[in-house]
């Protein structure tokens, strides 16, 4: 009986456990049930459109960077298609480490790289092992370049065999291409393209300036860096869908991007293509040429040219040498060529001698010194020995290249080149004002005069980069020796009897003494102080036009994709030279004259001067230890024509040929003729107009009447 109700209330218990099992069970599948009911209906639309979120990627798409033409709408810098390989780094992380090996190995052999450069494009900048220059500095969902300007089949190639190369795309990009019309380099104007630093993108992103991104590349030199944010447009965006593996599965919509806009430039690609070979043909004669003083060829290690309109700054034409191949930086540029264009052994060829270059201006200073005395009790009628060396302490001054012409005049001078004339007025100056060799704020007309002249500071030209050049003043010297009295006193108090040694005794104890030494050297173009031929150029132009500065302009307009004018980029005046009309007009006739009769007359004979009345001033500069340095510095009523050759010898003798070829070119000169439908621009005058944008694209060249701009500067040469 016990044992009977025992198993009844066992029996019990189970059942009702059971029940309880059943009920449990029976909820969790109620509440799942339900679970997926919400997931599903309720809320399956905001599920879905996340995970399509999560899907999709959004690629950046790179805008075709704006045309840079010419004057005349020639285009110097222009875009071309380039295939670019690229990796997807997403996909690449999901295989394993000797998967990733053996592709990047296959498609470093496939590119013609090596399999080191291949890896370390793939990394992320600040990745550990990421090299900069080298990583990826854009988006981590970005396709990552590994090889640009890849031959067309190996880009087909890799599309076809896809399979052999997952996570691996061909695409074409559009990159900067260099049409060069007749021939012409550039380099230093245009400038080039490397990309975007992180700094750099950081500054954007801060600024909230979504025109660049981490796949941008910018401007790094020239035009490119200077007019960089119209030229470089407005970046699109790809949005793609992917599966889990990160396979693109199709477009889900573009963001269309804004090409850049078109930069007119005020260089003109004829005139620019003549000023080039004349400068690279005068350096390798240079250099074939012996020079008496040393006995030895002259090294021409440099060389600058630049072509100005005198009215009102814009440049026609700027070469500099040594130079480079603009297209190096295309695609990434290698090691061995960036260390050449640093390379002192090379010249430096980055450096542009034009706007960079500072190097003493030797006789071509006399005119602005002319300006400086006539303004301050000198004469037309003053009269001064132009003996064959001049005299100044224990130490004679000689003239360079001319000989003694007895008592002449401020024009003779000029146009003979008379050192001893000009070395008597810094004497003189010297005396009256500043005898006191410690006084740094004594007058010096001279050096004011300079300044005036814009000297010593920076022109303004739309390019970056430009050096200030040097006036050596009483104040430069002082502040010169506070900065290298410690380093010359050390080096004074060591053994040694050479002059480096003597030297550093003698500017220990009175280096900052402005003395009679300093004023006549001064006064020729001698000594510490440092021009660009750009200055000088400018300098001149005030001559040409009667006295006012302009900030040079390379730049003309920016231009839209659809032909609109954006921006005009209009010439600016800087100021106006405080010299009197009488005094300019003086030394433009005594400048007239050094043509017809004076140092570079040898090089104008049967040039037609009565049509082209060209201006001159030769100059030969001496720095310590170097070969003569050769100026010609030339101008009309419309142009300003200077040449400049480092270590190249004189400057009628070296440059004068160049010059006059260029004056040539200009005006369509044919031996004693102008033969004005053979001059480099219309009506032999820089067109005020833009080229003519067609709504085909197309771009012409300016609109201009022929007859009228021929009469207008007939008028100016005539001048």
């Amino acid at each position: 009986m016990a044992a009977s109700y025992r198993r009844a209330t066992s029996r019990e218990k189970s059942r009702l456990r059971l029940i309880v099992v059943q009920a449990l069970v029976l909820s969790l599948f109620v509440t799942l049930f339900a679970r997926l009911w919400y997931l599903q209906v309720l809320s399956g639309e905001a599920y879905q459109a996340q995970a399509a979120e999560q899907s999709v990627r959004e690629l950046v798409v790179q805008p075709a960077r704006g045309l840079i033409v010419d004057d005349m709408g020639r285009p110097l810098v222009a875009n071309r298609t380039s295939w670019v390989v690229t990796v997807d780094r997403t996909m690449l992380k999901k295989m394993d480490a000797d998967a990733q090996e053996s592709l990047l190995r296959r498609v470093a052999g496939t590119v013609g790289s090596s399999y080191k450069d291949v890896v370390a494009r793939t990394l992320l900048c600040g990745e550990p092992g990421s090299i900069a220059g080298t990583c990826w500095n854009g988006s981590p969902y970005q396709p990552v370049p590994v090889a640009e300007d890849v031959p067309q089949e190996i880009a087909v190639s890799i599309l076809e065999e896809s399979e052999d190369y997952p996570a691996v795309l061909a695409e074409s990009q559009s990159v900067r291409a260099y049409p060069s019309p007749y021939g012409i380099n550039a380099a230093h104007l245009l400038g080039y393209l490397s990309p975007i630093t992180e700094e750099e993108l950081d500054e954007a992103e801060a600024e909230n300036d979504t025109s660049v991104h981490g796949a941008s590349v910018v401007g790094r030199a020239g035009v490119e860096k200077q007019y960089d944010r119209y030229l470089r447009g407005s970046p699109g965006f790809q949005r793609v869908a992917v599966d889990s593996m990160g396979r693109v599965l199709g477009d889900s919509g573009e963001v269309q991007g804004r090409a850049g806009d078109t930069l007119v430039t005020s260089i003109d690609a004829r005139v620019q293509a003549v000023v080039e070979q004349q400068l690279e043909s005068t350096i390798k004669l240079a250099r074939k040429t012996m020079d008496t003083v040393t006995g030895r060829r002259y090294v021409a290690d440099s060389g600058a040219a630049v072509v100005m309109d005198a009215t009102n700054g814009r440049i026609v034409a700027m070469a500099g040498q040594p130079t480079y191949d603009p297209s190096v930086w295309v695609g990434g540029i290698s090691s061995k060529d960036l260390g050449r264009l640093y390379s002192e052994k090379a010249g430096t060829p980055l450096l542009f001698r034009a706007t960079q270059g500072q190097f003493a201006p030797g006789s071509t200073w006399k005119p602005i010194m002319t300006a400086g005395a006539l303004s301050n009790g000198y004469s037309p009628s003053t009269r001064l020995n132009c003996s064959s060396s001049f005299t100044v302490g224990n130490r004679a001054f000689k003239n360079y290249e001319s000989g003694a012409y007895g008592y002449i005049g401020f024009d003779k001078a000029l146009q003979v080149s008379c050192n001893t004339f000009f070395y008597r007025i810094g004497y003189n100056f010297w005396q009256k004002f500043g005898s006191d060799v410690s006084d740094v704020k004594a007058k010096d007309p001279l050096v004011d005069m300079a300044k005036i002249f814009g000297f010593g500071q920076e022109t303004g030209i739309d390019l970056p980069g430009e050096a200030s050049g040097r006036i050596a003043d009483r104040q430069w010297k002082r502040d010169y020796y506070e900065a290298n009295k410690d380093y010359y006193c050390r080096l004074g108090k060591q053994d040694g009897d050479d002059f480096l040694h003597r030297f550093a005794r003698e500017f220990c104890i009175e280096g900052f003494a402005y003395r009679a030494g300093d004023a006549v050297n001064f006064a020729i173009g001698q000594g510490d102080t440092i021009v660009t031929p750009l200055q000088l150029a400018r300098a001149y132009a005030a001559l040409s036009n009667g006295g006012t500065l302009w900030e040079p302009r390379v730049g003309k307009a920016i231009v839209d994709p659809e032909g609109n004018v954006v921006r005009t980029i209009a010439p600016r005046k800087q100021g106006t030279v405080k010299v009197s009309e009488k005094t300019l007009k003086y030394i433009d006739t005594a400048l007239l004259g050094t043509t017809r009769t004076g140092t570079s007359s040898w090089r104008f004979i049967d040039f037609p001067l009565d049509e082209v009345k060209i201006r001159s001033k030769t100059g030969s500069a001496e720095v310590y230890g170097k070969q003569s340095t050769s100026w010609l510095a030339s101008y009309d009523g419309q142009y300003v024509v200077i040449m400049m050759v480092s270590q190249g010898g004189t400057g009628s003798g070296t440059s004068g040929p160049a010059v006059r070829k260029i004056w040539e070119t200009l005006y369509g000169v044919r031996g004693s003729r102008v033969v004005e439908d053979e001059a480099a621009l219309p009506g032999a005058k820089p067109p005020l107009e833009l080229p003519v944008f067609a709504k085909d694209g197309e771009i012409l060249p300016p609109l201009v009447s022929a007859p009228e701009r021929a009469a207008d500067s007939k008028a100016r040469r005539n001048r």
